[in-house]
């Protein structure tokens, strides 16, 4: 696997090993383990030489006295929103279709299986955001606490991730536009939001944060207005087009296709394989949930800019898992009562496959509800936009620290925003949507497997560095964390079992096997290209 490829530089002699580690710790900590050191110091004048070139070290990762700094402006409500925002979207409006078709009722099942996972990720990065809080999360952390190759890695996997996501979305976006203004070209519309959402970038982390809470609160109004609707629809028992009763009995066939079961019949199942072999169930049906969570790891990306990080980042962490798993199994759990589960993700007698959602506002004669959907999704889609170029500005002025991107990336104007970073993602991204435009089947097919496998990897990564994380700070630093990861010692293990089995469920499924042969040679460019980086600095 890729992580056997990343090493730990060569370490030098002890003393400098221990000097090094002071300096990578958060301040507090730092100052505490220098007055230790210098008690221990027979000369003063050595203790006070030896604590001056651990404080210049302790500050190569930060911004010159002389620029700006980022500007913490993000509150709880903020990062509630932004986390929980980020994974609720088209994924679950449109996506849950195909989930749906894998594993039947049993998706609930999948949801919690997933959510569970997702819970120990964001645990993990919690944990380290929480006791040392800084922009760029996981990639400044696996910089520090593992080595400069990993944090290379990690940063740029993930800023990559985000900016194919922005190119798929901004793309799209001229779609939504056009069910009411079917006239304005698609690159129109790409255009016009791109302008305006990178306007918004360059305000301030504060309007940032305005922006994605009502963005959030729109998908989140929506999800509860299709499940008030939905029990209402039970609980009166009105039939759909077909004359069929909705409520439990749609259920009662709960495990239609067990948990991993092979058809070997070609076209039985909707997860597909090669050679007329075909996989559907539970275990399936997790790939397509676990890449539904995406965007939960914003709430590691938005510590360096809390107000109170100590305080909101447990917070969210603890609370936007169990919310999602909230939104995404009771939405189903009503939708699958409302609508027979074989009939979601099937065209309906016009040749269109209809959002279950749609089918919810259908039953009751609501005939808004597509354009209500569209409204919606057309929200779902700048949302994601605004947190991708938001993440990757973050992503590239921490690289730029580390000293892993171009130095001209870690200057922020006046209201703390890293402008060079949201103008060069920004420029890439229209670069990418014009691919799309272009040649769009080598857009979807190929690009955006490397950002499906960029997820695992990201995960994995974060799984990685959690364990560097607390061999770094040992058994005296544990006693300082305030936000601890349960079960430290095997739950980066089982994130990383779990992801392995992800990947391995990949190689499966038609939708994600180009993701999973290139997901290899995505990992090999990142290293090489950091050894090019090296070699001519």
């Amino acid at each position: 696997m890729y992580w056997d490829c990343v090493r730990q530089r060569a370490q030098g002699s002890e003393q400098e090993k221990h000097n090094r580690k002071l300096a990578k710790l958060p301040q507090e900590k730092t100052r505490g383990l220098r007055m230790a050191n210098i008690s221990e110091k027979a000369s003063g004048a050595n203790a006070q030489s030896t604590a001056t070139a651990q404080t210049k070290q302790a500050t190569n990762t930060e911004p010159a006295n002389n620029q700006e700094h980022l500007k913490k402006g993000l509150q709880n409500r903020h990062i509630q929103l932004i986390a929980l925002g980020g994974a609720i979207g088209t994924g679950l409006f449109y996506g849950s279709a195909e989930s749906i078709q894998l594993a039947g009722p049993s998706i609930l099942l999948t949801y919690l299986l997933g959510g569970a996972l997702i819970f120990l990720i964001v645990r993990a990065l919690g944990e380290m955001s929480t006791y040392d809080p800084k922009a760029g999360a996981f990639s400044y952390y696996a910089s520090h606490y593992w080595s400069k190759r990993a944090g290379f890695v990690s940063g740029w996997n993930y800023w990559a991730n985000y900016l194919l996501v922005s190119m798929v979305e901004l793309a799209v976006v001229g779609q939504f536009v056009q069910y009411w203004f079917p006239a304005i070209p698609a690159w129109v519309s790409a255009a016009v939001f791109m302008v305006l959402i990178t306007a918004a970038n360059m305000l301030g982390v504060k309007a940032f944060g305005e922006f994605e809470f009502w963005f959030a609160i729109i998908k989140i109004v929506a999800v509860i207005a299709m499940i008030i609707v939905g029990i209402a629809v039970i609980f009166m028992a009105i039939p759909d087009a077909d004359g069929a009763i909705p409520g439990l009995h749609n259920l009662a066939n709960f495990f239609p296709n067990g948990f991993f079961t092979a058809h070997h019949a070609a076209g039985s199942s909707a997860a597909g394989a090669a050679g007329g072999v075909t996989y559907s169930g539970v275990l399936m049906a997790l790939v397509v949930v676990m890449f539904s969570f995406g965007g939960t790891e914003l709430i590691g990306i938005t510590a360096g800019e809390a107000e109170d990080p100590k305080k909101s980042i447990p917070k969210a962490t603890n609370e936007v898992v169990w919310r999602i798993l909230l939104f995404y199994v009771v939405a189903l759990f009503v939708i699958m009562c409302v609508v027979p589960w074989d009939k979601i993700g099937v065209p309906n007698k016009n040749g269109v496959v209809v959002s279950p959602f749609v089918q919810i506002f259908d039953s009751v004669g609501i005939q808004f509800a597509a354009g209500l959907l569209n409204f919606v999704c057309l929200t779902a889609v700048i949302s994601v936009y605004n947190s991708a170029l938001y993440s990757n500005s973050r992503m590239l002025y921490s690289l730029a620290l580390q000293g892993n991107a171009p130095a001209y990336l870690s200057k922020t104007n006046k209201r703390g925003v890293p402008h060079w970073g949201v103008l060069t993602s920004a420029a890439i991204t229209v670069i990418a949507v014009v691919v799309v435009f272009l040649w769009p089947e080598f857009a979807f097919n190929y690009l955006m497997s490397i950002a499906t496998f960029s997820g695992i990897l990201n995960w994995s990564l974060i799984a990685i560095t959690q364990m560097k994380f607390r061999k770094f700070i040992g058994a005296e630093g544990e006693k300082d964390l305030t936000f601890k990861l349960p079960l430290a010692k095997i739950t980066p293990w089982i994130i990383l079992i779990a992801m392995l089995a992800i990947y391995a469920l990949m190689w499966l499924s038609p939708s994600y096997r180009v993701a999973a042969w290139l997901g290899p040679i995505w990992c090999v460019v990142l290293v090489v290209a950091y050894e090019i980086t090296q070699r001519f600095k």
